[in-house]
């Protein structure tokens, strides 16, 4: 049994999927996640288990608004988006179509009509990509058509572009999963064959009729490349850990929370949208920095604790080499607040 065996137990390792790709891009620094996906750790059991369950996924409502959305423009064969796309020409095939194809079968058939280089719209590729030295199997509710002499990825996503606008957090979720199926067809065909340019397709204001945007992802496919390269760094890095450490979900909660003591978290309030793991590292990080943001973590470098801050602020505790900068804006910012009460 390897290692990485070992330290997930018991359990099936945890299948990646686009978006749990793409949340890799989220926290970079943290090891402790970084060592969980690489283990293939279910984290969702995990937090569940040593009673910190986070609350993920979206609403009935919305799951159900976006299948009708993407139902909708996908009926008869993809009348609608075709419409959207503007100037397309080009057939239609489903690789979904055939719902006793094995993920092998239908992967090869994927590589064989892309690799091909005909023009047409492709419902339910599935594409791969090594993550951690695993191969992960995407299976994007997604279009790939070939433009010119490249291939594009047409992403399709249920919330509004309202008056030009859109969320500007679902707008970068969405580039970064869009990124990934990128990456993975770049790995698969090469970089000069697929686009960095997305067709980003959504409800158009407050009515269910689509429009198309294009979304440039060169900054997100250089972040991805990083992370999964250091994702692979991460599989040496479990390999020198302790023997006892284990995040098998048979022991006792107190030797799991033990073994997550072990591997460094770095904390944000950002992570309780993109981590399974968010709320006891939240519960962890009480009292310290982290809790208040990256932008305040980094502006108050070195000082790990809330209580650190207000005493350097109050002038009680004198800093270390490494704090007189910040010491001197919170004493600063000290004396404003005191000037103004």
């Amino acid at each position: 049994m390897s290692r990485v065996e070992k330290l997930r137990g018991s359990a099936a390792s945890k299948r990646h999927n686009a978006r749990t790709v793409a949340a890799l891009t989220g926290n970079p620094g943290c090891t402790r996640r970084a060592v969980l996906d690489a283990a293939g750790v279910d984290k969702v059991r995990l937090a569940e288990r040593i009673g910190f369950p986070g609350a993920f996924g979206q609403s009935r409502f919305a799951l159900a608004r976006g299948n009708g959305f993407e139902a909708m423009l996908k009926a008869d064969d993809c009348a609608l988006l075709r419409s959207t796309l503007g100037a397309y020409v080009g057939g239609y095939e489903d690789l979904g179509a055939d719902e006793d194809d094995t993920l092998s079968a239908r992967h090869s058939r994927t590589r064989a009509l892309l690799r091909s280089g005909a023009e047409g719209l492709l419902d339910h590729p599935l594409l791969t990509l090594d993550v951690a030295g695993q191969t992960v199997f995407l299976e994007p509710d997604l279009i790939a058509y070939q433009n010119g002499s490249q291939l594009q990825v047409v992403e399709i996503k249920s919330f509004a572009i309202i008056d030009g606008q859109a969320d500007g957090t679902a707008v970068s979720s969405a580039a970064v999963q869009a990124a990934v199926y990128v990456l993975a067809l770049r790995r698969l065909l090469g970089d000069d064959r697929v686009s960095h340019e997305v067709v980003l397709v959504c409800p158009e204001n407050f009515s269910m009729q689509p429009v198309a945007v294009v979304l440039d992802v060169r900054k997100q496919l250089s972040t991805l490349r990083r992370q999964l390269s250091r994702l692979a760094s991460v599989s040496s890095l479990i390999e020198s850990l302790p023997a006892t450490l284990s995040f098998d979900l048979a022991q006792p909660v107190a030797d799991l929370v033990s073994s997550l003591d072990a591997l460094t978290a770095r904390y944000a309030p950002e992570c309780l949208s993109s981590c399974e793991m968010s709320v006891f590292c939240r519960d962890e990080a009480a009292g310290r920095t982290a809790v208040l943001g990256r932008p305040v973590r980094e502006a108050l470098g070195g000082i790990e604790t809330v209580d650190e801050v207000l005493a350097l602020a109050s002038g009680t505790r004198e800093p270390e080499p490494d704090q007189v900068e910040a010491a001197a804006l919170l004493r600063a910012a000290q004396r404003l607040r005191d000037e103004a009460l």
